[in-house]
């Protein structure tokens, strides 16, 4: 795998271990591929703190999908930059067909712990390249999560994947988590990204910079809500919320939710 693509076991790891502790998901598919796989993070990349927020994060992107699920009929999920994560399981597509994407190496390993359904299926593809979507019939509305990708895409290519899906569908709701222009800065210096050897990321300050004809920008929402935080106690719950979750933390990091009407 290169470098980014090496990125995914960060994550992996965060959710793996929340779930152990019985916080913010149950994700015993994390679990299990983490203790086969056993890729050796270092560093930061293996800080509770950061697990913890990486639990928080996917929790968050859950509930949002599954809020959409119920209010939009026949919709298809989505999951962009997949990785190794489980959301599939987690959420579960009843009712609805869900495709996760990613880079072929990645989806390689990936089939090796999760089996294709009739209404779940995997595609190997450069997102930056839109020729993925051949492998998705559906035209209507589609559902689409971005997580831990948005950081690894110029604007240009941002704009350029967005334009694809509303070409391709009719109505889309996607939200994706992104770096400000001043974290993707100083990821150069410090970011758990850099021990697995990724350099180069980027940043959004403005979400309507991405905006284009019917495709616009809804909201923020809050990347570690109270409900979650709260599943902390004593110090680790007081260094988390200093961390992780005040002002600092909005000037580094943001969660953003976009429709094609």
């Amino acid at each position: 795998m290169n470098d980014v693509n090496k990125t995914l076991y960060i994550p992996l790891y965060g959710k793996a271990y929340v779930s152990r502790k019985g916080l913010f998901l149950d994700d015993k598919k994390a679990e299990e591929i983490w203790q086969a796989e056993g890729f050796a993070l270092k560093g930061k990349s293996r800080s509770k703190w950061l697990a913890y927020y990486m639990g928080i994060r996917s929790a968050v992107f859950d509930d949002w999908v599954r809020q959409q699920i119920d209010d939009t009929e026949d919709a298809v999920v989505i999951h962009i930059g997949c990785g190794m994560d489980s959301r599939v399981l987690r959420v579960g597509v009843v009712g609805h067909r869900w495709y996760d994407v990613d880079f072929p190496e990645v989806i390689q390993e990936r089939r090796r712990y999760f089996s294709e359904s009739a209404d779940y299926q995997m595609i190997a593809g450069d997102v930056r390249d839109g020729s993925w979507l051949t492998s998705i019939p559906e035209k209507k509305n589609a559902i689409v999560v971005m997580e831990g990708v948005a950081m690894y895409l110029t604007s240009k290519e941002l704009q350029d994947l967005t334009t694809s899906l509303c070409a391709h569908f009719e109505r889309i709701a996607l939200l994706m988590d992104c770096y400000t222009v001043l974290a993707a800065k100083m990821s150069k210096y410090k970011n758990p990204i850099n021990d697995v050897g990724v350099k180069e990321v980027y940043g959004i300050d403005n979400p309507e910079l991405l905006q284009h004809g019917e495709f616009v920008y809804v909201r923020e929402h809050v990347m570690t809500p109270q409900r979650y935080i709260d599943q902390l106690k004593g110090v680790e719950k007081f260094v988390f919320q200093k961390l992780y979750a005040g002002n600092l933390s909005k000037k580094l990091y943001r969660l953003f939710e976009y429709k094609l009407l």
